[in-house]
């Protein structure tokens, strides 16, 4: 791996490269003697208080002190494919976590205890990766526990037909009264043939704006939970199209770029608005943005019973990859 020009290592990255790929050597060991150099190839998920968090295709973490770091540079983007992207539940499920952050998490094996309060049932639900490492009853107290400390109702996510332990663990949840709600799919596509479409008249930022707020139906009373999830991911951009009145969007956006991945979230239209292909030129913008920065694919959370976006996403290329629903305590 080469960081050199002239001869000289040079660091070549910034916090503003955050959700891109990276490529970062730190020195590790002491002393002349003991010099050595170690590689490390991620998305550059993070860059907070010295540490650089790199995300590895496997989904591993790794974090760099920021005085350890001799050479670093963003790797070029290949070019993108017109394919549909191959990835497994586990690497969009983490993917799909980083880029609607919870504002509180807590580890119980290998769940994910999340809490942002109370905003959208996916930071504020129980993600699932593994066992919990006790016994599910035990576990389960222990969320109920957890988020009755926080006054929220307990929700499990949990795949939808999958096999093996977590239908294992539907079934067991369906035994003890767990009620589902939300069937959810996620949906995956080639981000570059989103980008070929037009997205003329649409502005992005990095900040989500009072019109922007106005316009997207969960933000009500915009809570500070709200605008940490929303902004939260490696690389968020939001989208707006102005309307006829100021402050008052025809329709809106959101995307977070994270390695390969474009995650699109967020795109309403004004009532008013409707049937004139905002919506597309919404993703159109994002995702020519996103494939600026790199990112290749695209994926989309969109509820089963939502027609009209699944038809909309269905002829940008979208079909679905896997999943979910959440489950409910009968405890509430």
């Amino acid at each position: 791996m080469e960081f050199t020009t002239g001869g000289r290592l040079e660091i070549r990255i910034t916090p503003a490269d955050v959700g891109k790929r990276v490529s970062v050597r730190r020195l590790t060991g002491s002393g002349v003697s003991g010099e050595r150099f170690t590689d490390a190839i991620g998305v550059l998920t993070s860059w907070d208080a010295g540490v650089l968090g790199l995300t590895r295709r496997n989904g591993e973490i790794v974090r760099v002190d920021e005085e350890s770091v001799v050479a670093a540079k963003v790797v070029p983007s290949a070019p993108a494919r017109r394919r549909g992207p191959a990835a497994s539940v586990r690497e969009l499920t983490r993917v799909a976590a980083r880029g609607w952050p919870a504002t509180e998490t807590a580890a119980l094996g290998g769940w994910t205890l999340r809490a942002s309060g109370g905003f959208t049932r996916r930071a504020n639900s129980v993600l699932v990766e593994g066992e919990p490492g006790m016994p599910l009853d035990e576990a389960l107290a222990r969320a109920q526990a957890w988020y009755g400390a926080r006054g929220l109702p307990v929700y499990v996510q949990t795949p939808t037909g999958a096999p093996g332990a977590e239908e294992e663990l539907v079934a067991a949840l369906d035994a003890r009264g767990w009620t589902a709600q939300a069937h959810t799919d996620v949906q995956i596509a080639a981000l570059a043939p989103v980008a070929d479409r037009p997205g003329d008249g649409v502005a992005l930022a990095r900040r989500a704006d009072d019109g922007w707020y106005g316009l997207y139906h969960r933000a009500g009373a915009v809570s500070a939970d709200a605008e940490r999830v929303l902004h939260g991911g490696p690389s968020v951009w939001f989208a707006t199209v102005p309307g006829a009145s100021p402050g008052r969007p025809a329709a809106i956006g959101r995307c977070v770029v994270d390695g390969r991945w474009a995650g699109f979230a967020a795109v309403e239209t004004a009532p008013e608005q409707r049937r004139r292909g905002l919506a597309t030129r919404v993703m159109a913008a994002l995702a020519a943005r996103a494939l600026d920065e790199g990112a290749s694919a695209a994926y989309l959370q969109v509820e089963s019973d939502n027609e009209g976006a699944r038809a909309m996403y269905a002829g940008m290329g979208f079909s679905t990859h896997h999943s979910y629903h959440y489950r409910l305590s009968p405890q509430g």
